[in-house]
């Protein structure tokens, strides 16, 4: 294959519901689509509508010069790609990995490539498989900045919105770890008090538009708090943690009295309640990252 064809092909391995979408963008936008699957039969939408389907995955990698690589965790990843017939076709091709896992894998398959001369992108993608493809996709990359800029028109293919955040490769997989934190944080908050609610006699759909209202005050408030602990500036006369912990009290009881479990809320509350004994009680609850960010 001539380099001219290798830079606007890809390969895509791992076609679950996220892969498919990747795959089915990359064939959107007019791209030499390649793809595997280690389970048979999820690539015949794909194929009807133009992808390439190989019987192995060194056939796979071996198709494009970039393989972007979506699979459960970087276990899969591993038994797929260590194999010696695909390292050995990957050896000078790029391997961009939107796997979600952990920044430690993260830094242990970027040793692994540079140990059998394959150049590594690891990355995240941060919205649902609906967005690829539209504006809406959210992807994040890190390690090296002209491997990052030299696949960045396939990469662009997919649409959406592209950041790379530097050299360190570990730095998409910590972005995407402290990320979901927030969100599936908020998902079992949200879940919480709409069991709370209904207890109290408040259907979902009643609660729904003041949970809205809550989540609307939320980005100012999440830019003020990352301005105070970067600066290592923890007041808030305005709402201190001894007035945080009686108010999460009064979820906890309200929760209890129901027999709805509280444990988030007391896990929240035991944290708050640290502070307050170190001495901390006229300040923010966000002295609390300070707190467990101690070693």
């Amino acid at each position: 294959m001539s380099q001219q064809n290798e830079q606007s092909s890809v390969t895509v391995i791992g076609l679950g519901p996220m892969g498919r979408a990747l795959a089915g963008a990359f064939l959107d936008a007019g791209v030499r689509t390649t793809v595997w699957n280690r389970t048979p039969g999820r690539d015949r939408e794909l194929v009807e509508r133009g992808a390439i389907s190989v019987g192995s995955p060194e056939e796979a990698v071996a198709a494009s010069g970039l393989t972007v690589v979506c699979v459960v965790n970087y276990d899969a990843v591993d038994g797929i790609l260590r194999r010696d017939a695909v390292t050995a076709a990957l050896k000078g091709r790029t391997v961009v990995n939107l796997t979600a896992d952990t920044p430690h894998r993260a830094r242990e398959a970027a040793q692994w490539a540079a140990e059998h001369g394959v150049r590594y992108l690891d990355g995240a993608i941060m919205t649902p498989t609906v967005t690829i493809g539209t504006p809406a996709g959210v992807f994040i990359y890190s390690g090296p900045a002209d491997l990052y800029d030299e696949h960045r028109p396939v990469l662009d293919a997919l649409s959406g919105t592209h950041t790379h955040l530097g050299e360190k490769i570990c730095r998409a997989a910590a972005y995407d770890i402290a990320l979901l934190d927030i969100f599936w944080t908020a998902m079992a908050g949200y879940n919480h008090a709409l069991a709370v609610a209904r207890a109290e006699g408040i259907t979902a759909r009643e609660l729904a538009p003041f949970a809205q209202g809550i989540g609307a005050i939320l980005p100012a408030i999440f830019e003020g708090v990352a301005e105070e602990v970067d600066d290592e500036n923890f007041s808030d006369e305005g709402s201190p943690l001894t007035s945080t912990a009686s108010t999460m009290a009064h979820v906890i009881h309200t929760s209890e009295a129901h027999g709805i479990d509280a444990g988030v809320m007391r896990a929240a509350e035991g944290l708050a309640r640290q502070a307050i004994g170190r001495g901390y009680g006229g300040e923010g609850f966000h002295r609390v990252a300070e707190l467990l960010g101690r070693r």
